[in-house]
Formats: structure tokens, sequence, C-alpha cells
């Protein structure tokens, strides 16, 4: 059976594991705050065909248990560094729609939990189009964004039913809807539409934009993810599936953040 890289660290002899976190720490300590991005975007991806070389007798739903594990982490290493907002995106309007029933109810519960541990520690956002959800999730999971933490400084995005597409749909609706109910025509709103109006009616409007996006399992794609928000974002792509993505990947991604020029399109 193939060992994915958390479990490999835990066959590390004694000198192996001393030199790993050597390593590390030594990658923390050549981290400058000022050099941090100051909101940090995950495609979580990976944990199916986790699931399948790491527990093959066992149903998909423990790649999800692992992968909700390892953000729960990934949060922690996130608030140590003082990072002010974080974004994760855990299920895509086009992964809802290719899951099997019997599949969907245990990944739901699974981002239930998830989303309830987060809140009890950050406040929380939801950032996605709950309407696809099962009702009983959709309810948990604004139950826990309603009653999360206010009182940490980094907070938390969950992208969950979060397609690109729909948000931008979402979005010119909830203009169009608001302009009709102030009496504008659609001849007005051609007439006068600006970028900003737009950006006000986004999922994640009155925040900023993300520095920068991590992906995992090797795809070097979006796949939707923050269409609007990254066109001005950094992207690192790491080829380790998400439940092994570890804290020295996390720092390495940091660094080679922190060596980049940024432009913004100048």
């Amino acid at each position: 059976m193939k060992v994915g890289l958390s479990r490999k660290l835990d066959f590390m002899t004694g000198p192996s594991k001393v030199l790993y976190s050597a390593y590390e720490r030594r990658l923390r300590g050549r981290l400058a705050l000022e050099t941090l991005p100051h909101h940090v975007a995950v495609l979580a991806d990976g944990n199916r065909r986790w699931a399948r070389a790491n527990a093959p007798d066992e149903p998909l739903v423990a790649g999800y248990r692992a992968g909700a594990a390892k953000l729960r982490e990934f949060c922690d290493w996130c608030s140590e560094l003082h990072i002010p907002l974080v974004t994760l995106w855990v299920l895509s309007t086009d992964n809802l729609g290719r899951s099997k029933d019997d599949e969907l109810g245990p990944l739901c519960e699974v981002i239930a939990n998830l989303v309830e541990d987060l809140a009890a520690r950050y406040p929380v956002r939801l950032v996605g189009a709950l309407e696809f959800l099962p009702d009983k999730t959709a309810e948990r999971l604004r139950r826990a964004e309603a009653g999360s933490n206010q009182v940490s400084p980094m907070h938390v995005n969950v992208a969950v039913a979060y397609g690109g597409r729909q948000e931008l749909r979402d979005a010119v609706r909830s203009l169009l809807a608001e302009d009709a109910e102030r009496g504008l025509t659609l001849a007005d709103v051609a007439d006068t539409l600006e970028v900003d109006q737009i950006e006000a009616h986004l999922y994640t409007s009155g925040q900023p934009d993300p520095d920068l996006i991590i992906r995992t399992s090797g795809e070097q794609r979006l796949s939707g993810f923050l269409m609007w928000q990254s066109a001005h974002s950094e992207f690192y792509f790491c080829e380790a599936l998400w439940p092994d993505f570890r804290r020295v990947d996390f720092y390495r991604a940091l660094r080679d953040y922190a060596q980049r020029e940024r432009r913004y399109g100048r």
C-alpha cells in the first residue's frame, strides 16, 4: 500500500525527525512577518486520491476526514503567523453535482463538523450557494456562521457549494435586483455600471482579494476558484495530496511568495 507523506514522517528514525524539525524551524525563522500574505486561499485538492491510496478498504469519506483534519491544522499554522484572512475551498458546485448520494451525506457531515469546529475558534464566513446543499446541512452551517467566535483576529472563509461562475451570476443578479428596487431600467444600469459595483455583490464583498492561492495534488489550474478576486493573486502549486500537506510545505509556499515581485498588472 502506498504511504502518504504524513505517515512516512511517523516512520522516521529519531535522527531523521530531529533533522526534519530543524529544517522546519530554519524555514520558519527566515520568514519575515512583513513579507507574509494578508489573505491566503487554499484549494485543498486530493482527498479522494489520498483515500484510495492510503485507505483502500475504507469508504472515500476517510479521505474527507483526513482533509478536514489538515484544514484545522492549516488554520492553526496561519493563526500562529498572524495571517488575518484564510479562505478554504472545501466543496465546489461541480463536485456537488458529481457526488453520489451515498457519498454526499458523509461528506456533508464532515464539512458541517469542520465548520462548527472552526466557528468555535474563528470568525467564519460561508462563501457559496448553500441552497444547493441538503437543508439540514445548510442550517447547521448557517447556525455555526452566526454563532462563530468574533474575538480571534484571524477570519476564515469556508467556500462550500462554491463555483466561480455561480458567484458572478449571483453577484449580477443581486446588483440588478438592487437597481430595480431603486427604479433603474436595464438601460440605466448598462450606462452606469462600474467594476466596484460588481465587487460589492461578490460573496467576499468587503474583504481584500487573496494575495496567495495554494493548490495541492499537482493540479495547476484554478477550476473557477475566486475568478474575480484572483486577478492579481500569486499562485503556488504543490504535488502533495492535501492530507499529506505539511507545515514545511506551507513555509516553502510562503518563502516562494516572499521572493516574488508583485506587479498588480503593471
